[in-house]
C-alpha cells in the first residue's frame, strides 16, 4: 500500500518502511485476535452443552422420576400410616431444597457464562473500534507523509531570500554642501536627494531643537505652545532619530510669528533671518532634504500667516496652510490644516453624530467677504499691480453675485431650511488690509454649534484667485468634518487640500466650480441618504486619523513625504509573550488523551507547526493598495506582517509557476470527503491557526479543554493568557497535545488581554476560545476553512444580535435569543485575523478599552463593532450552535442577569464613541457543502457530522 507507493519512487524513505511496518504487524495482531474470539464462539458452547448434559444425568432429578412414579402408583394414600406419610411429605421437601439450590447454581452458572460472551462481544466491538481509529491514524500519517513530502520538495526547489521587516541601510555622514540651484523649479527628482533615503532606512527623522537653532529675528514672538506641542508629539513618532548624520529628512520648525516689539521689528523686512537660515548645520548649501515647517493656528484670513513669501528657502519642502500660485510647487510643497486640536488623546467627544443623514439646516455658511470692509483701490497700489487688481475685482464681483443667489435661494419656495450668515456681528477682530481670504464670523464654539445642525457646510475659495490656499480654506475644512457637515467647496477647482496627493477629497467633500453656484442646491438634494452617511463618515475617519490632534497631524506629515518615496513604514510593535512559569521551573506533562466522539473522521493531516509568511509585501502594499492604506484602512504609519486585504493569485497561478505553498485538492482534480481531507484547498497556500484561550483560576477546567486539542489538525500552537495574579499550581499536569503550549503571564487581569498582538503568534488566523468552550474537531475545522475564504470577517459560531428598544428607550439592546438574524459573533469561539489584535490594541478609541475594564465585559461586542467599521461587513456564523455548555464548570459572569445589563450600556457607549451604528444584519450561515445533500455510496461527505 504506501510501502508499494514509496518502494516505486526513486528514493528511499525511512519514515515510510516504519509505517509500513506498523501497519502489518498490527494486521498480524488483528488475525490473531480474531481467531482466537472464533474458537471461543464455537468451542465453548459445546463443552457447555456436555457439561450440563452430564450434570444432568447425575444430578437427583432422575430420583425425582422414580419417586414420583412410585407415588402415582399409590393410589389411595388413606391406607397408609400418618409415620409413613409424614416420611414421605419429608422426603419430597428435601426433593425440592435441593432441586432449588440446584436450580440457582445453574442460573449462577448462566450468568456467569453470559457475562463472559458479553465481555467478549465488548471485546470485539472495542478492538472493530480500535481497529477504526489505527486505520484513520494511519490515514492521517500517510497524508502527514504526503504534506512532509510536498513541504520538502519546496523548501529545496524555493530559491527566494527568507522574508523578514526590513534591514535599515543608514548613511554615515552629514549632507555635503553644493551651490544652491532655482528653488521656484523643484521637484522631487531634481531637488532631493534620494541617496539619503534608502528604501530599507526606516525614514529616519532629524528635528533642529528650535532653542538651540533660532531663525527668528528680534521683535517677533512666537507660540510658545505650538512649539512644546510640536516637539512632544515628534517625540512620539518613531522615525524621529538623534543622529543628524544618519537622518533622512531635516525639520526647522518655524512657530507662529507676531511682532511684539514694532519697533524693533521695523528694523527686519522679514522675521525670519535668512542667513540663520541657510547657516544650520546640516542645510547643506541648498537646504535640500529639509522641511520648514508652519503650521500657524491663529490670524487664519491674515497673509501673513505665508511665511515663506518671497525668501530664498532653497530646495527645502515647504509645509503650511497658505501658498500663492506662483509659490507652491506642486508634488513637491505640502498642503497641510493648522494645529487646532489638542496634542493628543481620544477626541471622539469632539465629533458629531452622524445620524440623522439630514439634519435641519441643509446648508450653512458664516463668512464675511473681506473686501465688503477692505478692498483696497486703485491708487492704493502701483502700476505694476493694477492687472492683479482688476482680477481681484472680477473675482470679487463674482463672489458678490454668489453671495446674491445664495440669498434669494434662502427665501425661496423650498422647504429647505439654510444657515447662511454673509456679515459678522460683532465685526472679526482679524479684519484688516492684509486679509486674503473671508473672515470667520462667530466662535468656535458657536460656529461648531451651528455646522452641527447642518447637512452641508459651504467652503467658498478664496476672493483673492492668486492663493491656491488659505489657512481659513483649511481651518473650514476641518470645523465642517469634525462636526459632520459634509463640505461643499465652490472653488473647489481652483484650489488644493490638505494631503490632496494621498486623500480621496471626492469621497468626504463636493467640490464645484463657482460658475455651478445655481445648480448646487439641485445637487445637493439629489444625494441619497445612504451617500450622506457614506460621506460623513469618511470624512469623521480623515479628520479623527490625519487632522484631529497635533499627533496625528505630525504623523500624517511624516508619513506623507515618506509615501512619496516609496519607503514602507518601520515595522508594527508587538506584544510580548512572558511566560507564566521561570526559567528553572519545569511545568509537569500528563498523558492522559480525551478522545472526541468523531475521532474517526479524518480531518485533515498532522503537521509541524508552520509560520504563516510574513513581510512578504514590504514594498508592494503601498503601490497596489497605497489608495485604500489611505482612505479605506486609514492606517499609513504601520507596516504589518500580513494583511486580510492581501491579493490573490488567479485560479491557474498555483498550477503554473505559482505553485509553492498550495494543496489543491485531488491535486487539482476536485473530490468528495476524502479528497476534501486530505488537502486544504482554497485560493490561499497553506496555513494553519493559533489558538489563544483566556483563562482565571478555572484551572481543570482549563487542562480539560486543553486535552481535547489533541490531535487536532492545522493547529500551529496554543497560547493560555493567564490572567490571574497567583501562578498555576505546581503539581498541575499539562496535557501534551503535539504541539505547544505558551501559558503567557498577563501584566493585569483584563479582557483585553485578549486581544493584544502577542509576538508568538506566527500565524494570521487567530481562534479565541473561553476555557469553558467545549468545540469539536470538525467544528474547528470546518470555521477555519470558512475563515479562510472571509478573512477579514468575524467567522465563528454563537451569534447574537443589536435590537432597537422602541417601546422604552429608544436605544439599542444586546440579545442572544435565538434568531434569523444576527449582527455579531461572539470570540469566544470565532476566527479572526491576527491584524486586528493590533488595531484593537493601538488603533481603537482608548475610551472603549477602558469600558471593557470597567465593566470586566463586552471585548466580544468591541471587536465586533471595530471589524465591522472598518469593512462594512457583518460577521459569519458557522453550523447551526448558537452557545456552549459546560457541565460540572462553576458558574459563569454571564449567568448573572447585571451580565446583560452591562452589555446593553456598552452597545450603546460603543455606538457614541463611533459615532454611528457600525454592526450590520446578516440572515446568512455558512454549513457544509454536502449538508442535507444525497451523495453516491462511494463518497465521502465533507464533514461527517455537520
Amino acid at each position: 500500500m504506501a510501502g508499494g507507493s514509496l518502494e516505486s519512487g526513486s528514493t528511499y524513505h525511512p519514515l515510510g518502511n516504519s509505517r509500513e511496518r506498523c501497519y502489518w504487524i498490527a494486521h498480524i495482531k488483528l488475525s490473531r485476535i480474531i481467531i482466537l474470539i472464533a474458537f471461543i464462539l464455537f468451542i465453548v458452547p459445546l463443552f457447555t452443552h456436555y457439561y450440563l448434559s452430564q450434570v444432568e444425568a447425575e444430578s437427583p432429578m432422575m430420583d425425582i422420576h422414580r419417586t414420583r412414579s412410585k407415588l402415582e402408583a399409590f393410589e389411595d394414600f388413606t391406607s397408609m400410616k400418618a409415620s409413613d406419610l409424614k416420611s414421605r411429605i419429608e422426603e419430597m421437601l428435601r426433593i425440592k431444597v435441593s432441586v432449588s439450590n440446584e436450580l440457582r447454581d445453574l442460573e449462577a452458572k448462566r450468568q456467569r457464562l453470559q457475562m463472559e460472551v458479553n465481555g467478549f462481544t465488548q471485546k470485539i466491538d472495542d478492538l472493530k473500534q480500535e481497529l477504526l481509529h489505527q486505520q484513520t491514524d494511519l490515514d492521517r500519517l500517510k497524508m502527514s507523509v504526503v504534506q512532509a513530502q510536498a513541504a520538502q520538495r519546496e523548501a529545496v526547489e524555493r530559491n527566494t531570500p527568507e522574508l523578514a521587516p526590513p534591514k535599515r541601510i543608514l548613511m554615515t555622514s552629514p549632507p555635503a554642501i553644493v551651490p544652491s540651484t532655482d528653488p521656484y523649479s523643484c521637484k522631487m527628482y531634481n531637488c532631493f536627494d534620494h541617496s539619503r533615503c534608502a528604501l530599507t532606512s526606516g525614514f529616519p527623522v532629524y528635528l533642529y531643537d528650535p532653542d538651540l537653532f533660532s531663525i527668528i529675528n528680534p521683535g517677533w514672538d512666537v507660540d510658545g505652545f505650538l512649539r512644546t506641542t510640536i516637539k512632544q508629539t515628534l517625540g512620539y513618532n518613531p522615525h524621529l532619530t538623534s543622529n543628524p548624520a544618519e537622518a533622512c529628512i531635516y525639520i526647522i520648525l518655524i512657530d507662529e510669528l507676531l511682532p511684539v516689539d514694532s519697533t524693533r521689528a521695523q528694523g527686519f523686512k522679514h522675521p525670519l533671518d535668512i542667513v540663520k537660515l541657510h547657516s544650520l548645520p546640516y542645510w547643506g548649501g541648498d537646504g535640500r532634504n529639509h522641511i520648514l515647517l508652519n503650521l500657524a493656528r491663529r490670524n487664519l484670513t491674515l497673509a501673513s500667516g505665508n511665511t515663506f513669501a518671497n525668501v530664498d528657502t532653497g530646495r527645502a519642502i515647504l509645509v503650511q496652510s497658505t501658498y500663492r500660485r506662483n509659490q507652491y510647487r506642486e508634488g513637491f510643497d505640502l498642503v497641510v490644516p493648522p494645529i487646532l486640536g489638542p496634542p493628543g488623546g481620544d477626541i471622539w467627544q469632539e465629533c458629531a453624530q452622524m445620524v440623522p443623514a439630514r439634519r435641519k439646516y441643509l446648508l450653512s455658511f458664516q463668512g464675511e467677504m473681506k473686501s465688503s470692509r477692505s478692498n483696497p483701490t486703485t491708487s492704493q497700489i502701483d502700476d505694476a499691480e493694477i492687472d492683479l487688481a482688476r482680477l481681484a475685482e472680477d473675482e470679487n464681483n463674482l463672489d458678490s453675485f454668489i453671495i446674491q443667489h445664495l440669498k434669494e435661494m434662502t427665501s425661496g419656495t423650498t422647504m429647505d431650511k439654510f444657515y447662511l450668515q454673509f456679515e459678522c456681528i460683532p465685526a472679526s477682530e482679524e479684519q484688516n488690509n492684509e486679509a486674503v481670504d473671508w473672515y470667520l464670523c462667530g466662535t468656535e464654539s458657536s460656529r461648531k454649534e451651528i455646522l452641527k445642525e447642518s447637512t452641508f457646510s459651504l467652503i467658498l475659495a478664496p476672493t483673492n484667485a492668486s492663493y491656491v490656499s488659505t489657512a481659513s480654506i483649511q481651518a473650514r475644512l476641518y470645523e465642517a468634518l469634525r462636526s459632520g457637515a459634509i463640505p461643499v467647496i465652490l472653488g473647489g477647482d481652483q484650489i488644493v487640500l490638505s494631503y490632496s496627493e494621498v486623500i480621496a477629497w471626492r469621497r468626504a467633500a463636493i467640490l464645484l466650480p463657482k460658475a455651478r453656484v445655481t445648480e448646487m442646491h439641485f445637487l445637493l438634494r439629489a444625494i441619497p441618504d445612504n451617500d450622506l452617511l457614506a460621506m460623513r463618515r469618511q470624512g469623521r475617519l480623515i479628520w479623527e486619523r490625519y487632522m484631529g490632534t497635533a499627533q496625528g497631524a505630525m504623523d500624517t506629515i511624516i508619513a506623507t513625504v515618506r509615501d512619496r518615496l516609496g519607503i514602507p513604514p518601520l515595522p508594527a510593535t508587538q506584544s510580548p509573550s512572558p511566560s507564566v512559569f521561570n526559567e528553572s521551573f519545569i511545568p509537569l506533562k500528563s498523558d492522559t488523551i480525551i478522545s472526541e466522539p468523531e475521532a474517526e473522521e479524518s480531518l485533515g493531516p498532522l503537521e509541524p507547526p508552520y509560520p504563516s509568511p510574513a513581510f512578504k509585501r514590504n514594498y508592494t502594499t503601498m503601490f497596489i493598495h497605497g489608495h485604500e492604506i489611505w482612505n479605506d484602512w486609514v492606517n499609513p504609519f504601520n507596516l504589518y506582517p500580513q494583511l486580510p486585504f492581501d491579493t490573490v493569485l488567479p485560479s491557474d497561478a498555483k498550477f503554473i509557476g505559482s505553485e509553492v505553498g498550495f494543496r489543491p485538492i485531488g491535486k487539482g482534480a476536485g473530490g468528495a470527503g476524502k479528497e476534501f481531507s486530505e488537502a486544504l484547498g482554497g485560493n490561499h497556500p497553506r496555513e494553519q491557526f493559533t489558538i489563544i484561550m483566556l483563562t482565571y483560576e478555572r484551572e481543570q477546567v482549563l487542562i480539560n479543554s486543553l486535552a481535547r486539542l489533541y490531535g487536532l489538525p492545522y493547529l500551529n500552537k496554543v497560547l493560555v493568557l493567564w490572567n490571574s495574579p497567583k501562578p498555576p499550581m505546581e503539581d498541575l499536569r499539562w496535557p501534551e497535545i503535539g504541539v505547544p503550549i505558551v501559558v503567557i503571564k498577563a501584566a493585569r487581569n483584563s479582557l483585553n488581554n485578549r486581544f493584544l498582538p502577542f509576538d508568538s503568534i506566527e500565524t494570521e488566523a487567530v481562534l479565541s476560545v473561553d476555557d469553558d468552550a467545549h468545540l469539536r474537531h470538525d467544528e474547528i475545522m470546518f470555521g477555519f476553512r470558512v475563515w479562510r475564504e472571509h478573512r477579514d470577517q468575524v467567522v465563528g459560531f454563537p451569534g447574537r444580535f443589536h435590537a432597537w428598544d422602541q417601546n422604552y428607550h429608544n436605544a439599542w439592546n444586546y440579545n442572544s435569543n435565538y434568531s434569523c438574524e444576527l449582527s455579531m459573533v461572539l470570540t469566544g469561539a470565532a476566527f479572526i485575523h491576527k491584524h486586528y489584535t493590533y488595531l484593537y490594541t493601538h488603533w481603537l478609541p482608548q475610551a472603549i478599552r477602558d469600558k471593557v475594564d470597567e465593566y470586566m465585559n463586552c471585548e466580544d461586542i468591541a471587536m465586533n463593532f471595530l471589524i465591522s467599521h472598518l469593512t462594512r461587513k457583518p460577521p459569519v456564523k458557522v453550523t447551526s450552535r448558537w452557545t456552549f455548555r459546560c457541565p460540572g464548570c462553576p458558574v459563569s459572569l454571564s449567568e448573572d442577569d447585571t451580565h446583560f445589563q452591562e452589555r446593553h450600556k456598552c452597545i450603546n457607549f460603543f455606538t457614541q464613541v463611533f459615532g454611528y451604528m457600525p454592526l450590520l444584519n446578516t440572515q446568512y450561515r455558512a454549513d457544509s457543502i454536502l449538508f442535507k445533500t444525497r451523495i453516491p455510496h462511494d463518497k465521502q461527505k465533507c464533514f461527517k457530522f455537520i
